[in-house]
């Protein structure tokens, strides 16, 4: 059986006997069912993963004890900032799940004329709290042992790439007369602009373009937001980044 990867938000050491918080105690106990003895590996965003075995597995309450740190840097080569206009819910969480297995490294969500519900700051909070639990656990999945970062949300009018923006910005647009491949220097980071469902109105690309981005299109096919994301992405990181190394 697959040793189980869970993320533990404090800081770990070995020796350490950790007790696990709500989400993995229920993961671990009370879905996978699993007993004390279990394997299992820890991560806490620091660059390391942690070998652990599970001490404890009550109903109510679980613990684990750390045995060894291992060092495995899963950092992008290529910094990516995704900025992914706010789509309704499992299309946002797909985008996102994702667009952390493609490895961004900083994921900005936008509020455009397009999103529904952008004006409710209650709504917002409790969507950033889901939004990390579904970054969380895609880094769980994919193995990774960093975490994206998930800047809070804010209108696409008030978002600027400031005085140390990325060497290549593009924003996504059918109307866009050349493609990823039509680049020809390599980049030192990119920022990505995608637009909810609808896509972004013509004066948000050209407050895109106003920023310094570069229109692109993916082909002769209008694609949906979170297709557009994940094929984006993927053609990033294969023409710049490491996938496929």
């Amino acid at each position: 059986m697959r040793v189980p990867r869970c993320h533990l938000d404090h800081p770990l050491a070995v020796g350490q006997e950790v007790a696990l918080d709500e989400r993995t105690h229920r993961h671990l106990v009370q879905v996978l069912r699993l007993r004390t003895g279990a394997p299992l590996v820890l991560f806490n965003g620091d660059g390391a993963e942690y070998t652990a075995t599970l001490i404890q597995a009550e109903r109510r309450a679980s613990a684990a004890r750390i045995e060894a740190r291992i060092p495995r840097d899963t950092r992008p080569i290529l910094p990516v900032t995704l900025v992914q206009g706010i789509a309704k819910g499992d299309r946002m969480d797909y985008s996102l799940q994702k667009a952390t297995e493609l490895g961004v490294s900083r994921i900005q969500p936008v509020i455009t004329r397009r999103t529904v519900g952008g004006d409710d700051q209650r709504r917002l909070d409790k969507r950033m709290a889901h939004w990390r639990g579904v970054i969380i656990s895609a880094c769980e999945q994919c193995g990774r042992n960093d975490i994206p970062e998930l800047l809070p949300p804010l209108p696409l009018t008030h978002y600027r790439r400031g005085p140390g923006a990325e060497a290549l910005g593009l924003v996504l647009d059918p109307r866009a007369t050349h493609g990823l491949t039509g680049i020809s220097d390599p980049p030192a980071a990119v920022t990505l602009l995608i637009g909810p469902e609808g896509g972004l109105e013509e004066n948000e690309i050209g407050q895109a373009v106003h920023e310094g981005m570069t229109p692109i299109r993916l082909g002769p096919r209008i694609l949906r937001t979170e297709t557009a994301g994940v094929a984006a992405l993927a053609v990033i990181q294969a023409l710049w980044g490491d996938l496929g190394r």
